[in-house]
């Protein structure tokens, strides 16, 4: 992409990108577009290259073409929303140029020609589609859906979890539970007696070529008195730029979530529609704040709430009648970064704090924990989460028996404030070892921030992705979360893994006693 684009790539400041939700796509008033762009078909196959003629009066060397997905992070009103996916030079006064499409989803696409590094139009966007080359197939072929309440009508569904091609796309139940009913779309059904068991369901998919996946699905049946999610499983997930920086990212990111049999997500780098997307795939309820964070859950939300200076979001999840949960999400700032500052700087504690000051990191996690004041307070009946990428390690890391690049304890105020708040890092509540979720693709030092002389050094490996945890959870198990062994940046395209990030999944034991809803 560009150059004023590639810039942002690593990291999304969440402080600077904004969302514009639009109806469709329109120029703006103060926009005169006066080229051309026009594309030799409104639908290719993954895989085949995307054409395009173009005109336009004001040629010059780094006009171009970007592809974005529709809605997504495309230059609507003629500004930054996100990265695009692919993009070529279109230098001359009129001309044909192509976009790769391999490795992009099958789905709803749109070209813009803009100008000069920039997001001015050039000429009016073009839409188009992207079809699927690959055989029909469930993205994983194990895997459960939300719990379900004896004597109570049940909803779930899993037309979303089939990629391929899904032209004509239907569904029926090959086996399972007589309770379950699996209609043409997908949808699941039905009401579960007290005497029926967790039994696994058998569905078929089959497409208009007649091509059919099966796939295992897990319906645990909950009797009425007992808490509908047992066993809750909250992740905290960096989405890297939503996904785009890998082949096939969005099947891969609901391969993770299914795989890991998660109930909430905290979701950062989400881009402008990857959080609804995503839910939607599911059949999870979701919110978005801007075009950095997003919360998914199997279970409804109840309460929607954006945070202080755009790095924060809060939900209120309500499992059943008796017991809710509320999740913060946050995505602090990202520069100057700590573990640099400490292993590249040489800096003294007393720089490093100051930095951290600098960076905004502090004063933002001061202003999270001031909204949060009342869901703290009220944290025993209600259990409180704090998902996020905070973009600093944690003081229970850097310690004399855990040294990082020759420092013993360093108090990094945004893991020591939540603690002093009352929450508890999940991680280390079950784990002796600090643990990494940065980077699993950046095991070397790629350059910037001041550090350039370092490039080719190891890169500080921290912990830096957390869940934590206030009121009556318990928790069992907790572990970052990567999928094979990715391949380092810049040969990360193939990666299973779809972040630059480790994900963090925790398990927490939910106490049978009421609480939280109607309380």
């Amino acid at each position: 992409m560009p150059l004023i684009e590639e810039a942002r790539m690593r990291w999304l400041t969440p402080l600077v990108v904004a969302v514009l939700v639009l109806a469709g796509i329109t120029a703006p008033a103060s926009a005169a577009p006066d080229g051309t762009l026009a594309l030799a078909s409104p639908t290719v196959r993954v895989g085949e290259p995307i054409t395009a003629t173009y005109s336009t009066p004001r040629p010059h060397a780094t006009n171009w073409l970007g592809l974005y997905t529709d809605p997504g992070n495309g230059p609507v009103d003629e500004k930054y929303v996100g990265p695009s996916l692919r993009w070529v030079y279109i230098t001359a006064g009129s001309g044909t140029a192509t976009l790769p499409t391999d490795g992009l989803e099958p789905g709803n696409y749109i070209v813009f020609a803009l100008a000069q590094d920039g997001y001015q139009w050039l000429a009016a966007p073009v839409k188009l589609r992207i079809t699927s080359n690959a055989p029909l197939h469930f993205v994983t072929d194990t895997f459960d859906l939300r719990n379900a309440r004896a004597l109570a009508p049940y909803r779930a569904t899993v037309r979303g979890v089939v990629r391929g091609d899904v032209e004509g796309l239907t569904f029926r139940k090959i086996g399972g539970p007589q309770w379950i009913n699996v209609a043409a779309s997908g949808d699941i059904t039905g009401t579960p007696r007290s005497s029926d068991v967790s039994m696994p369901l058998r569905v078929e998919a089959r497409n208009a070529l007649g091509e059919t996946s099966t796939a295992t699905v897990g319906i645990e049946v909950r009797l009425p008195g007992t808490p509908l999610v047992p066993d809750l499983k909250a992740m905290s997930f960096n989405l890297w730029h939503g996904g785009s920086q890998v082949d096939n990212g969005r099947e891969k990111q609901l391969r993770v979530l299914l795989q890991s049999d998660v109930d909430i997500v905290g979701l950062q780098e989400t881009s402008a529609t990857s959080t609804r997307e995503l839910a939607e795939a599911l059949g999870w309820d979701y919110h978005q704040t801007g075009s950095d964070l997003g919360v998914i859950s199997r279970y409804p939300i109840v309460e929607r709430k954006d945070g202080p200076l755009s790095v924060a979001t809060k939900v209120r999840v309500r499992f059943d009648e008796q017991h809710e949960t509320v999740v913060w999400n946050v995505h602090l700032g990202y520069t100057p970064y700590g573990p640099y500052d400490a292993c590249f700087g040489k800096m003294t504690q007393e720089q490093l704090l100051a930095n951290e000051e600098k960076s905004g990191r502090t004063p933002q996690i001061k202003a999270v924990l001031q909204q949060m004041r009342p869901d703290l307070a009220a944290a025993g009946r209600t259990p409180v989460l704090l998902t996020g990428d905070f973009n600093a390690p944690s003081h229970l890391d850097w310690t004399p028996q855990t040294p990082h690049c020759g420092y013993g304890a360093v108090a990094w105020p945004t893991s020591v404030l939540p603690t002093q708040a009352g929450l508890r890092d999940s991680y280390r509540a079950v784990n002796r070892d600090p643990g990494t979720t940065w980077s699993p693709v950046y095991p070397v030092f790629t350059g910037g921030y001041g550090y350039d002389s370092h490039k080719g050094e190891p890169e500080p490996q921290d912990r830096i992705d957390f869940v934590y945890y206030a009121g009556p959870l318990s928790v069992t198990a907790s572990k970052t979360v990567v999928e094979g062994k990715p391949a380092a940046v810049p040969n990360h395209r193939a990666n299973a893994w779809p972040s630059d990030h480790a994900a963090v999944l925790t398990t927490f034991q939910v106490s049978g006693t009421r609480w939280g809803a109607g309380l």
